[in-house]
């Protein structure tokens, strides 16, 4: 836990939840909600269907309300210490005991849907998902796939990137959930904190680092326009670099911008430092879009391999 996080906590004492380092690095945190915490939050929430949720914008900030003073406050305060310092910047949120909602597949869901979406809104607003919908995505990785994107193919791994490189909102955070898992081996999460890359400097230094590159999306994301930004488009308060990448989606307009994007992806993929993270069924990776690259490792084949996954992309509010 970094400093000022340990302050806070002391402070706050962290009512009905945990916070403890993951096995794979001390920048990524195990927020875990305690049996009561988990009961009392299906309870308070049960009033609403994920389709009122859905329609009412305004009671994604309600649920959020109602998980957030079931901790006295003391979770969203934590929440955002971790996830706006650039030495954290992430965490695996899980819940312990049974919500109490029944033990068919819907009803979980739903209850999963309703935490994401607490936790999505603690720490800021989800943008529009172009490709599902809605304020968030929910899509489905199968053995066999025809997909136009890396996204849904199980039998590949898929390259570091950042989120939102093709969009016109900020996307400041991203939230992974795994709502379903049959017949899996393999498929961990991939991240990478951006300070831990070796080659940071040689790339973020780089001539093109601040030229405009544009940036499209396959049909499957339901967005037309293009964009048009630098790969490390800004910096933090303390001059440090924020990233904002995915090899996919880059249209480079000559061999140099090629060249670099290229190269740049070379070294993301061997770089030792990236975490392989085990993400369970109901839990949830939530990170900094540009403190962090993400990615998936690929799956072991199997006929009925399936796996749900819920997104929420967005940015941060004060």
């Amino acid at each position: 836990m970094s400093t000022m996080m340990k302050e806070h906590a002391t402070a706050t004492e962290m009512h009905g939840f945990s916070v403890t380092d993951s096995p794979a690095s001390k920048r990524l945190k195990v927020v875990m909600l305690d049996e009561k915490t988990t009961k009392a939050f299906a309870e308070s929430v049960a009033e609403w269907t994920v389709q009122a949720i859905e329609y009412k914008p305004f009671l994604r900030f309600e649920v959020a309300d109602r998980l957030d003073k079931i901790t006295n406050q003391t979770l969203s305060a934590v929440l955002n210490d971790i996830i706006r310092d650039r030495e954290t910047g992430a965490f695996l949120l899980d819940y312990a005991g049974d919500p109490g909602v029944g033990d068919s597949e819907e009803a979980r869901t739903e209850f999963n849907v309703k935490l994401s979406t607490a936790i999505s809104h603690l720490v800021g607003l989800s943008n529009h998902d172009a490709m599902y919908g809605q304020y968030y995505a929910r899509f489905t990785v199968r053995n066999v796939d025809s997909s136009d994107s890396y996204l849904r193919k199980p039998h590949r791994r898929m390259e570091l990137h950042n989120d939102g490189t093709y969009v016109n909102e900020r996307t400041d955070y991203v939230l992974m959930q795994k709502l379903k898992e049959e017949n899996m081996e393999g498929g961990n999460s991939l991240i990478l904190h951006l300070d831990d890359w070796e080659d940071l400097e040689t790339f973020a230094k780089h001539p093109l680092a601040k030229q405009d590159i544009v940036w499209g999306a396959p049909k499957s994301k339901n967005v037309d326009t293009k964009v048009e930004h630098p790969v490390f488009f800004e910096e933090d308060a303390d001059g440090k670099p924020l990233m904002l990448y995915i090899d996919q989606f880059a249209e480079p307009s000559n061999k140099e911008q090629g060249k670099y994007l290229y190269e740049m992806g070379e070294s993301l993929e061997a770089e030792q430092n990236c975490l392989s993270v085990p993400v369970p069924v109901g839990s949830m990776l939530v990170i900094h879009n540009h403190f962090w690259l993400h990615g998936r490792d690929k799956f072991v084949p199997h006929p009925d391999l399936c796996r749900e996954l819920l997104r929420q992309r967005g940015h941060f509010t004060n």
